[in-house]
């Protein structure tokens, strides 16, 4: 990390903090659209290959959850010209990582993508273990499963992230027909981007935005997060080079920033406004911001009383 985030350091708490608005620490991703080619062949690969729930299907667009919510995780948008990516070839998304509640759910997902000869790879991130596959569009997908937050690694005020072999042999031992879809509590855990300059990401997503940078010693990435959470957003510059993603590319259309308050997206648009930034609105109102390299974040906020988020279709 550059020498001029140092002195944001907190004491006896994690992470490097904001110099000022710092986003609160129940604040989390919401769901993902994404930019697709062809509708029906991604929900064939989101439904029965990650297994989420098709909650709603019109001739081009589909909104996707875990089994037995009315919680939308993913949109998928037919948009006309757009075609597939290759791999690390535009800047923009990465992955969207779905988390699954328990490692037994991870070990139910493994059987099942070998019972189905599916491809994929794995890393042991230390404080998770993750799965890795590529949709239709050559958009990466994670799925993975936490460990416990008391038995993560920390350097300081660093969370330490690796990328070892997952031991699938340590897996809860579970059977071979246990996988029924994504199951009631998945979420979208993180997004990671492939972004520019570690410098200019650091400055929005920190600096502007509000998290907390928890990793920074990960070889060409930072890790950012709300309450001592691993990552809620990955940045990285390993596809540095490459021009952001455009209108003809499979891509993200933007991702969600959920809020606890409407005064708390005052607050961020404030911070937003005082850094120069101009917020726009989705087609439903939701304001929006974006990131130096066209990334969209979308911020919603969350009914105290239903605990639900805005109704959002645009």
């Amino acid at each position: 990390m550059p020498s001029t985030f140092q002195n944001a350091f907190v004491p006896n708490e994690i992470g490097i903090h904001p110099p000022k608005y710092r986003l609160p620490a129940d604040a989390h991703v919401g769901r993902v659209r994404l930019a697709v080619s062809n509708l029906g062949r991604s929900l064939t690969f989101y439904s029965r290959v990650i297994g989420l729930s098709i909650l709603n299907h019109g001739q081009s667009f589909a909104q996707l959850g875990a089994r037995g919510s009315k919680e939308v995780l993913l949109e998928l948008d037919e948009v006309a010209g757009v075609t597939p990516i290759t791999r690390r070839s535009r800047l923009g998304l990465y992955h969207t990582a779905f988390l699954l509640p328990t490692r037994k759910d991870l070990s139910s997902f493994v059987r099942h993508l070998v019972a189905q000869k599916i491809d994929f790879g794995s890393g042991d991130h230390l404080y998770s273990e993750a799965l890795y596959l590529t949709d239709p569009d050559g958009l990466s997908v994670e799925v993975y499963a936490d460990r416990p937050r008391e038995t993560w690694t920390y350097e300081g005020r660093e969370i330490v992230s690796a990328t070892n072999p997952v031991r699938f042999g340590e897996l809860p031992q579970v059977a071979e027909d246990s996988w029924q879809g994504a199951p009631t509590g998945t979420t979208v855990g993180h997004v990671h981007m492939y972004i520019g300059d570690l410098d200019k990401a650091a400055a929005f997503y920190n600096g502007v935005l509000g998290l907390d940078i928890v990793t920074w010693r990960y070889p060409g990435a930072l890790f950012a997060s709300a309450g001592g959470y691993h990552h809620h957003i990955g940045l990285n510059i390993w596809a540095e080079g490459s021009p952001p993603s455009s209108a003809e590319d499979a891509r993200l259309l933007f991702w969600e920033l959920v809020l606890p308050s409407e005064r708390e997206r005052e607050q961020l648009l404030a911070s937003l406004r005082e850094a120069g930034y101009t917020s726009t609105r989705l087609a439903n109102g939701t304001p929006c911001a974006t990131d130096p390299w066209g990334i969209t974040v979308a911020l919603v906020i969350t009914d105290p009383v239903a605990g639900k988020t805005e109704i959002r279709n645009g």
